[in-house]
Parts: C-alpha cells; sequence; structure tokens
C-alpha cells in the first residue's frame, strides 16, 4: 500500500508534461513494532482476550425459550425474520430497537473520545483488535522486531521459506475461523458447523466465510496501520468532537526538551544546564503499530494504544527519571504548566455530562419500551379497490386484511371487534364473527373481514375505525386505528 503523502511537483519538471522524476506518491514505509511490557500492554491484552472470547464462543450459548424456539443466546434468524438476544425477541417492525442500540453506540464513542481521545481504536476497535492478535503469531513465528527486520532484508533460505509459510498458514486458519464465527450468528452454531464439515451448509455460508477470511487476512495480516491512516472515517471525525481538555498520549515536550544522549544530559545537568529527560532512544516509535513518533506531536495515525507510554517508562526506570515523560495529558495541561498554574484533569465537564445525560435518555426510552412492549399486536390493510361496496339494502361495506401477531411462545387464541363506525358489524371470512382466531406461538396470522353499517354516511366523508384484539385467556388487548370509506 502505497501512502498518500503526495509531494509538491519538482520546479525542475518541463513544461512538456512528461514525469517528473521525483515519484507524486510516497512508498510505504513497513512497519516492525516491537514487543513492549507495561500496564496499557497488559490491558490491551486482557481486552483482546475478552472481545475474542465473546466473539468466538457466544453463538454456543445456549439460552432454553421453549420447544418451539431456537435455544442460542443470540442469533439472527432471517428465514424467521427474528433478532434473537438472549431473553429478548425483537420481530421485524421492532427494529428501531437495534436503532436504539446504534445510537447508543454512538453516544458511547462520543463520551470515550471527550474522555480519552481515540481510546476506542486502542483497545476495542476490531482493527486494532485482529492486527493484535496476527502480530502475536508473527512475532512467536519470526521473532521480535530485530528479527524480523534482519529476516526481510535477508535473502530467501530455507528457514525463511518455513517461518513464513508458517505464519501466514496460521495467520489464514484465524482469518477461516474468524469468517466462521461470523456465520454461526446466523443459524444454529453446532448444526451448521457439522452442515460445514460435510458440506452440506447453504452456498451463502461458504460464500460469506470466503469474503471474510480474505478481509480479516488482508486488513489484519497486511494492510494494518493503512487501514486506521487511511480507511477509517473515525480518526478524521473525532477531531471535530475533542476539546482541550480530552486526554490524549502526548509527549510532555516541556519535560523532555532540549533531549540529548544519557551522558550529555547528565553533564548538562551537573553544569547546572537544561536538560531534557528524553535520550532519543527512539524505543517510543519502535513499539507503535502504526509507526507513529509521539514526539512530533498529536498525528491522524496516533491510535491512542498507549504502548509508547509502557515503552518510555521502561525506559525511564532504566536511566532513573520518573515515569509520564509520554502520558495521557491534555492540551489545558500543558498550558497550565507553560503558564505556571495548576493543572486539572476534567473528566466531568459540560461535554461528558451531555454525552452521559443522552446516553442514560436512550437507554431509559429502550428499558421503558422493552418493559412496556406488548405480546400481541394487529395491523390492518384497507381493500384499495373498491374502497366500498354498497349492498341491496343500501348498507356499506369495507373490507380489510388484518395481520394478528402473537409474540409469545405458545398458541393464542383472539377475538375481534370493531369501534368507531355507528352500527358496525364485523364479519370474518371463513369463520364465525364471534369465533375466536388462533395464532400460533411466535407466528403471524392474517384474517380477512368485512366491516358493515346501515348508518347513512354523508357524501366524500370517511370516519375513523377501529380494530381490537383481545386475548381470551389474559384479556389482553390490542388496536389498530384505520378508515372506513362511503359513498
Amino acid at each position: 500500500m502505497s501512502s498518500t503523502a503526495s509531494r509538491p511537483p519538482s520546479p525542475a519538471a518541463p513544461d512538456t508534461g512528461a514525469a517528473a522524476d521525483e515519484p507524486l506518491y510516497e512508498a510505504r514505509r513497513q512497519i516492525y513494532p516491537q514487543s513492549v511490557q507495561g500496564r496499557f500492554r497488559k490491558i490491551k491484552w486482557i481486552l483482546l482476550a475478552i472481545t475474542l472470547a465473546i466473539y468466538y464462543l457466544l453463538p454456543f450459548v445456549r439460552w432454553d425459550r421453549g420447544p418451539d424456539a431456537p435455544h442460542q443466546a443470540v442469533l439472527i434468524d432471517f428465514p424467521a425474520r427474528r433478532f434473537y438476544f438472549f431473553f429478548l425477541e425483537i420481530w421485524p417492525q421492532e427494529f428501531y430497537y437495534v436503532a436504539g442500540l446504534l445510537i447508543l453506540a454512538a453516544l458511547a464513542l462520543f463520551l470515550m473520545n471527550a474522555v480519552a481521545g481515540r481510546i476506542w481504536c486502542g483497545y476495542l476497535c476490531p482493527q486494532t483488535v485482529w492486527t493484535d492478535l496476527f502480530l502475536a503469531v508473527e512475532r512467536l513465528i519470526e521473532g521480535d522486531r530485530r528479527e524480523r527486520m534482519k529476516a526481510d532484508a535477508g535473502p530467501w533460505t530455507l528457514e525463511k521459506v518455513t517461518h513464513k509459510t508458517l505464519k501466514h498458514t496460521v495467520w489464514l486458519l484465524i482469518a477461516w475461523w474468524t469468517g466462521g464465527a461470523w456465520v454461526l450468528y446466523f443459524a444454529d452454531a453446532p448444526t451448521l458447523v457439522v452442515e460445514l464439515a460435510t458440506l452440506q451448509a447453504p452456498m451463502i455460508a461458504y460464500a460469506s466465510i470466503f469474503v471474510l477470511t480474505f478481509t480479516t487476512y488482508v486488513l489484519a495480516g497486511h494492510m494494518r496501520e493503512q487501514v486506521c491512516t487511511y480507511m477509517c472515517p473515525w480518526p478524521r471525525i473525532q477531531a471535530a468532537l475533542t476539546d482541550e481538555y480530552a486526554l490524549n498520549v502526548a509527549y510532555r515536550y516541556d519535560r523532555g526538551e532540549p533531549r540529548g544522549s544519557l551522558k550529555k544530559g547528565t553533564l548538562l545537568r551537573d553544569a547546572g544546564q537544561p536538560a531534557g529527560d528524553c535520550i532519543d532512544c527512539g524505543q517510543c516509535v519502535a513499539v507503535c503499530p502504526t509507526g507513529v513518533d509521539i514526539r512530533e506531536g498529536s498525528q491522524l495515525a496516533c491510535i491512542q494504544c498507549g504502548l509508547c507510554i509502557d515503552a518510555c517508562n521502561t525506559i525511564m526506570d532504566k536511566i532513573h527519571r520518573p515515569h509520564g515523560l509520554i502520558a495521557y495529558d491534555s492540551e489545558a495541561n500543558f498550558k497550565a504548566r507553560a503558564e505556571g498554574t495548576p493543572q486539572r484533569t476534567r473528566i466531568v465537564r459540560p461535554r461528558t455530562i451531555l454525552y452521559a445525560a443522552l446516553i442514560a435518555v436512550a437507554a431509559g426510552v429502550m428499558m421503558a419500551g422493552l418493559a412496556t412492549r406488548s405480546a400481541e399486536s394487529v395491523a390492518a390493510i384497507h381493500d384499495r379497490n373498491p374502497l366500498f361496496v354498497r349492498l341491496s339494502d343500501g348498507a356499506i361495506r369495507n373490507a380489510y386484511t388484518l395481520r394478528l401477531a402473537n409474540k409469545e411462545l405458545e398458541a393464542r387464541s383472539f377475538l375481534l371487534s370493531v369501534a368507531g363506525v355507528p352500527g358496525a358489524s364485523l364479519d370474518i371470512i371463513g369463520q364465525a364473527a364471534d369465533a375466536a382466531v388462533v395464532v400460533g406461538p411466535d407466528q403471524t396470522r392474517e384474517v380477512r373481514v368485512l366491516v358493515t353499517t346501515r348508518t347513512h354516511l354523508d357524501a366524500g366523508v370517511s370516519l375513523p375505525v377501529t380494530f381490537i384484539i383481545r386475548d381470551q385467556a389474559t384479556g389482553a388487548e390490542a388496536h389498530v386505528d384505520d378508515h372506513f370509506f362511503g359513498p
């Protein structure tokens, strides 16, 4: 991959339109992140283990919903048009709950950005998690930074071919299981695993696995930092959502400069001259997964993972200097140190309060909706042609199609009634008007009904009509409004 850092055209370029000698785009620089130990690296390992365990194992978690329902805890059932999430069952007409979850996720992302910048990118983003996993495999097989750089610069030997082959094989296996785990969320996982192994699964399952295997292998194994720097829109969006109090990984230049070797810094301090704590060792750059030099200031490619903090603190321990030369800090604190005023870390401020309040409101609305959602519903569609029929005795009749929904896991019987039209009677095509309509467990049923009235209607006037369904066993009701048309 080539970067998009363009250069100005060479002044020596002729006016004839011939290409300049200097390339327009800078070639990609291969990045070899070095392993590092420290607090933030431990946090990343823990979150990596948790997130991958959830992703790979969640399809196999069982949840008993009764004899006529799937037992997979999390399932997106396209044939049945249902989304199951543990005790929740979302129907297509309740997709607003999914929209609510997306709104909550966006607000949580805004809040994380307001508190600590691109903390999502550095610790929880799928691209970061799988890249970390692929890098761990690469280090295990090919060695750390120096070994990989030396091997790539050297000739192809049997050992090098063996290591490369083994690495890419493991990468492909991880990518394959990543794609395989994804399709398990759309069908019963144990059953689909057997079907996949015996080549009896639907073709769409194999196609999905192939696509996700390819994208995971390419994005996490080869493109890596290019995804974060050039493909992801979030680095460009988050810059508009941050402020001077947001904590970001930063090099404290007021303490680190002027930088120099350890020996030079010691001599300057002994002579009473200013000397920075940075000894220009380059470890912060060596461990960065995107190749950023944090000492050059905030940069688009920095994912705020904190690995440079761990590397710098390790060096500070060795040269007996305090931690924190690179740390999570805010622009406000930089300004305060320059002015000699007290530093403050303001996590609670209007911006974060607003985001937290919006999250609470959105979550509260969703919880209230879930708590009050009914287990039955009815929808009505008026016949479009004709809108009404005049009977021989002068009565006016309208026809409707009603769809009754039973969201319980057992069959239910509903009584139908109509209101709103004076003197109206309700007839159910195919059964007696006073008979109950039986709807199977977790199913819908369509019925055709006729509403008839002998009440005089003014010309061109329509009346509101309400269809009511009532559960014979529990008395639970649902209703839907429509219109009754006359001449």
